[in-house]
């Protein structure tokens, strides 16, 4: 006598698969417009489902399929959003042996030859069913063509034919499609009702399994029942009779959330050793740095809407501890501080995840966060400024650098003259050599002919040099003697000097001196700026600025008069735009 085998194991994911429209879970209103389409005969040839994974897309095209051809156990029933389970059809469609309907993965059949079997076979009526269904799944990923070849037999289908499409990316798929399809969208699955489907599974499986450890399984589920089932499964294998939050927190490399908001603490008093010591002692306990990374800013976030909207605070995946603690940090700190590290921990979420040694980089995360986490926000940093004592006369950084000219101005009196070049000049030095070098000088009589001469060879670099970092104290043909700024190119007697060399045909002496400078062009040039800038740079505020922010410096700046001018050039542009209803074509 042999022994019977022994039954073979099922996965929950499809164990408890829903097998009619009461089963799914949080689709309330899909299944209303269902049940009210098919009690007026109203089906529609072509669904279309979409949403996240694991929220019973191609479930429901089964069970579509299934209440569009059961008969009824006796063999006499209509299309019902109840199919009873028990006839031919339902059985087969459950089974996914029905040869009326007809499943395409659209993943791994995305060419036009795929669905050219589809339209040659839609001319032939069912085989025994009452209607021949496709389902198409991930729609989205067929070709372009694919997608123009379906449209004529989407838009005109014979009677007996019907389309259930799925997929996660509904922009992606043409408006041409989507048009000729009704459309469902399945919502993600609230939280309640995601524990209390997994309560039920476990005691249908005689599991234990704690309250908090099936909040976790929700939280990591993300609103995917299939996602939810299939982790449930692995915590009561990890659990081995008895699951705790503590299994299932390992299982997922997951921290303890009471030690993350022990870690955020931390963080935001600035404490950087004791972070480290936290965050060394997570991960030797098996916690995943970017988990614990991801967990920091999950409660950044959830402290922030908590902030705005109280009510947020009653989720049932956060236990009453983590509640009471994540209210009081929103009353504690200032929205500011919370976006600032918010900022910061996206921007470490991904320098953790290309690093080579993750905890290394969120070590550095965690060293950065505390340091900027007290800095000063904008009114406290006015505030500080606006209370901290002017410096000294001079200390705030001057606008001109150390030397500036108080002789006069040599050479810039009058505008620039354009001068002609001597002849041959740009065509090398040994055609400018065979003149006589008092003549070729004497194109030259002023420094601004130099300039000139400078802008016609388009040297960018000498003439934005010479212009700014240049302030001339003598000049003659052929000699030239200035002083730099304290900014200046250590090389720009020598280029220059170069320079002229190799246009003229003719050595120039050129050299620098200490002091007795004039004012540079660009100092000439922009006169009143400078002005406007040095005398901003006399306000208190300012000068609190500059003295905290030693690099700073000034962009821009606009007087009373200018911005009033702005305004109303922007609102008179606004009222010209305006349109006119009574204005003729």
């Amino acid at each position: 006598m042999t022994e019977p085998s022994p039954a073979r194991y099922q996965v929950l994911a499809r164990k408890y698969r829903p097998e009619t429209f009461a089963d799914l879970v949080g689709q309330d209103a899909m299944v209303r417009t269902l049940k009210n389409a098919f009690e007026a005969d109203r089906i529609a040839q072509a669904f279309i489902m979409t949403g996240i994974r694991g929220t019973g897309k191609t479930t429901t095209a089964r069970i579509i399929a299934k209440g569009m051809n059961c008969i009824g156990p006796d063999g006499q029933g209509g299309p019902t959003i109840e199919p009873c389970g028990q006839c031919e059809h339902c059985q087969a469609i459950m089974e996914g042996r029905h040869v009326d309907v007809l499943e395409m993965d659209a993943a791994s059949r995305t060419g036009v030859g795929d669905i050219r079997e589809i339209i040659d076979s839609v001319r032939y009526r069912a085989a025994s069913a009452r209607y021949k269904i496709y389902i198409i799944d991930e729609v989205h990923m067929l070709s372009t063509s694919a997608f123009n070849a379906l449209l004529k037999t989407l838009e005109e289908p014979p009677e007996h034919v019907k389309f259930i499409f799925a997929t996660t990316e509904i922009r992606k798929v043409p408006v041409t499609v989507l048009s000729r399809c009704q459309r469902f969208d399945l919502r993600r699955i609230e939280p309640e009702q995601q524990i209390a489907l997994l309560r039920r599974i476990a005691n249908a499986e005689g599991a234990e399994i704690a309250d908090d450890a099936l909040a976790l399984i929700t939280r990591a589920a993300e609103g995917s029942a299939r996602d939810a089932t299939s982790l449930l499964d692995q915590a009561i294998s990890h659990g081995a009779g008895e699951t705790t939050a503590e299994q299932v927190r390992a299982m997922l490399g997951l921290a303890d959330r009471g030690r993350v908001l022990d870690l955020m603490d931390m963080i935001l008093r600035g404490d950087a050793a004791g972070a480290l010591t936290e965050l060394g002692g997570q991960y030797a306990e098996g916690a995943d740095p970017l988990a614990v990374l991801r967990d920091l800013a999950e409660i950044t976030h959830w402290v922030s809407v908590v902030k705005i909207t109280p009510d947020a605070a009653e989720d049932p995946t956060v236990s009453p501890d983590e509640r009471a603690r994540g209210m009081q940090m929103a009353e504690a700190l200032p929205m500011r501080v919370l976006t600032r590290m918010w900022q910061m921990l996206l921007r470490a979420l991904e320098e953790v995840s290309a690093a080579p040694n993750a905890m290394m980089a969120a070590e550095m995360a965690v060293i950065r966060l505390t340091h900027v986490a007290d800095l000063p926000g904008p009114e406290e940093l006015i505030r500080r400024l606006q209370n901290a004592p002017a410096p000294a006369q001079g200390a705030s950084g001057a606008s001109q650098p150390a030397g500036a000219p108080t002789g006069p101005v040599a050479g810039h009196a009058a505008p620039p003259v354009q001068a002609a070049p001597p002849r041959g000049a740009g065509s090398g030095p040994v055609a400018a050599l065979a003149q006589d070098p008092a003549e070729a000088l004497a194109h030259y009589p002023t420094f601004d002919h130099v300039v000139e001469l400078i802008r016609a060879h388009r040297d960018a670099k000498l003439l934005t040099d010479i212009e700014t970092d240049l302030r001339l104290v003598a000049y003659q043909p052929g000699r030239i003697e200035f002083q730099p700024t304290a900014r200046a190119p250590a090389d720009l007697a020598q280029r220059l000097g170069s320079a002229l060399q190799r246009w003229t045909g003719n050595r120039w002496a050129v050299s620098v001196v200490a002091s007795g400078g004039g004012k540079t062009i660009d100092e000439i040039r922009n006169a009143e700026r400078y002005a406007l800038e040095a005398e901003a740079k006399e306000h208190p505020l300012v000068q609190a600025v500059l003295a905290q922010f030693p690099k700073a410096r000034i962009t821009k700046i606009e007087t009373p008069d200018q911005r009033a001018a702005q305004v109303e050039t922007e609102a008179l542009a606004e009222v010209e735009d305006e349109w006119d209803p009574f204005e003729e074509d």
